[in-house]
């Protein structure tokens, strides 16, 4: 059975290069909004997280309809840390979008994406996206592509993928980038005539692999996926498998069937080979299982996800003030919704940490770990995390590290200041070539390396350099790295920070605190230019006497203190300190609070 009705789509694309805006155009061409209808910008962009951030975090699908045949589109995240939802969503496609800035050309997470693809044997449609931009190179990026394609060895027919020319922002799309095109016809009709049909044997037993997994309060969990073969109907007995063999086949009951249309799920009492559907009442089900027939339980094998690079240790917070703004503040409460979380993120690792309240989370980038932090925060939470640390592996006896493939983009002159810093973290320098007044290089660097240096680069290029990396190989380990050159400003007193106090120790390094700010022994309220940690009392109130003298009543000067936001405080750690986080604050701490048993430990340490 041949479903012409019917195409499955996924877009995928480097971040920022306009996949969820082309999105919004093909849904409201697609007839899914009234003529009349006020629709938000970016309307995948459902989470509050990816509003503010401006990036898609979670892979969404969506529907609309071209002349008759139901077009399933799923938006992916750009990001190389959210790579595990891009990964596994491939599994429901049969073709896919590439969309490509059409200044920036292809860039290293389009080059991720797309070789997944290209490896499932997937067809491509290759969209230039935004060629009104007055920096377009409309003649080169086309060119650009076809390089990447051989260099991914793609096969004759994907060489041969068809070429758009498209601005998502006004909703055009034509075949040549100087037709004048008025609306996305032209991609549409190469949607339906290149992206192939799906297939499979509607009167074979049912075979359905569980892709991915939403959540709802009412119905508990939600499994979404394809359907291989056969026909899947609502209330009908079916068989729960994996492939890998992780737990023994059980039997169990689909409740409610859902299919994907336009913004919406609609109930459905049925549903048949290329569906793309949503059904309810598996309670245990999770992702990479496989739904069967009961007579014929055979699983379908997984993609495999590409394995974590990074780890933190979460644990409870046991810092003074702790109990005080979170919800959720037990080691309990802690592991019951890391777990949950594994249930939806397949590239995400929990394991139990060194004591009972702590718990490793390993996963593919700072920034990955970081909206795990944000969404539990603002859900709740309160608890404290480590310094980011890399993982190692041991390869033939040798001790190897991860090692990124990193691209950097920057102004001439700055160029100097940021290969001085890539030398002393230990990155190679592959490539290097001009583009206007900029330079293009390109190093592979130990992940390690890139821990903590994001803002370090910003303040280098004055905010004008553009930094992307993606995860290259293991190799053996390239020695020792300083991450931090600042030291710690500790306050070694409990209480509410004063305008008197600050004002006394702001020549010695930067504030992050204000006066007002409430204090603990061991809390980090500033950082020094010098290497080491000093002990400071911002709670020092002025000593007041009946003498009055000229000049003792002069108004503090007090210097404006660097606000660090999450992404900031996880740069800074050291592996000495701790950062405590609750739905109201960010702090950041020593792991021992207390001066004198650190100073000893730290004596220790140095013998």
């Amino acid at each position: 059975m041949k479903r012409e009705d019917l195409r499955n789509i996924a877009i995928i694309a480097h971040v920022d290069h306009g996949k969820t805006t082309l999105v919004d155009e093909m849904l409201k061409q697609g007839g899914v909004y009234r003529e009349n209808q006020v629709v938000e910008e970016r309307v995948m962009d459902n989470n509050d997280l990816e509003r503010e951030r401006g990036i898609t975090i979670l892979a969404k699908n969506t529907s609309v309809y071209y002349e008759n045949i139901k077009m399933n589109i799923i938006d992916t995240p750009g990001h190389a840390d959210f790579s595990g939802e891009v990964e596994r969503i491939l599994k429901m496609v049969n073709g896919v979008i590439l969309l490509i800035d059409a200044a920036e050309g292809p860039m290293p997470q389009t080059r991720f994406v797309l070789q997944k693809a290209l490896e499932m044997r997937h067809r491509v449609i290759i969209v230039v996206n935004k060629i009104d931009r007055p920096d377009a190179r409309l003649d080169e990026v086309p060119d650009e592509i076809l390089d990447l394609l051989i260099e991914l060895d793609a096969n004759d027919e994907q060489l041969e993928s068809p070429v758009i020319f498209c601005s998502g922002r006004s909703g055009t799309a034509s075949l040549s980038p100087y037709d004048d095109a008025k609306d996305l016809k032209v991609l549409f009709e190469t949607i339906k005539n290149y992206i192939p049909a799906p297939e499979g044997d509607e009167t074979a037993p049912l075979q359905m692999l569980v892709s991915s997994i939403d959540y709802n309060d009412y119905v508990g969990r939600i499994a979404i996926g394809r359907i291989e073969r056969g026909n899947l109907d609502k209330n009908s007995e079916i068989m729960v498998c994996d492939y890998h063999g992780k737990h023994e086949p059980y039997k169990s009951k689909i409740v409610n069937i859902y299919q994907i249309d336009g913004l919406g799920k609609t109930p459905v009492s049925k549903a048949t080979v290329g569906d793309i559907v949503c059904f309810s009442g598996v309670p245990d089900i999770t992702i990479g299982d496989t739904i069967t027939d009961v007579e014929h339980p055979e699983p379908l094998p997984f993609v495999k996800i590409s394995e974590p690079t990074i780890e933190m240790t979460f644990s409870v917070n046991d810092s003074p003030f702790a109990g005080r703004e979170g919800k959720f503040v037990t080691s309990r409460q802690l592991r019951d919704r890391l777990m949950r979380e594994l249930l939806k993120d397949v590239s995400l690792r929990v394991e139990e940490g060194e004591t009972t309240d702590s718990f490793r989370v390993a996963g593919r980038g700072e920034m990955h770990i970081s909206i795990l932090i944000e969404t539990m925060r603002r859900e709740g939470y309160e608890f404290s995390v480590s310094t980011p640390k890399v993982l190692y592996k041991e390869i033939d006896g040798q001790r190897c590290e991860p090692i990124e493939r990193l691209y950097i983009d920057v102004p001439e002159e700055s160029m100097g200041s940021v290969m001085e810093k890539m030398g002393e973290r230990k990155g190679d320098l592959i490539s290097m070539a001009p583009q206007g007044g900029r330079m293009k290089l390109e190093y592979l660097i130990p992940a390690r390396g890139l821990l903590g240096y994001r803002s370090e680069f910003l303040t280098d290029t004055r905010g004008e350099g553009i930094m992307n990396s993606v995860f290259d190989s293991y190799k053996p380990f390239k020695g020792e790295i300083t991450r931090r050159h600042t030291g710690s400003l500790v306050s070694f007193d409990t209480g509410e920070a004063v305008g008197y106090g600050i004002f006394k120790i702001q020549d010695r390094g930067t504030m992050f605190i204000t006066p007002g700010t409430q204090v603990y022994e061991g809390m980090i309220v500033g950082f020094s230019p010098k290497g080491e940690d000093i002990n400071v009392n911002v709670c020092k109130k002025k000593q007041l006497t009946n003498t009055r003298a000229s000049g003792s009543d002069e108004a503090l000067r007090l210097i404006p203190p660097q606000i660090l936001s999450l992404e900031g405080c996880l740069e800074f750690l050291a592996d000495d300190e701790l950062l405590e986080v609750t739905p109201e604050s960010l702090r950041l701490r020593k792991r021992i609070l207390n001066n004198q048993l650190r100073a000893k430990a730290n004596a220790h340490n140095n013998k």
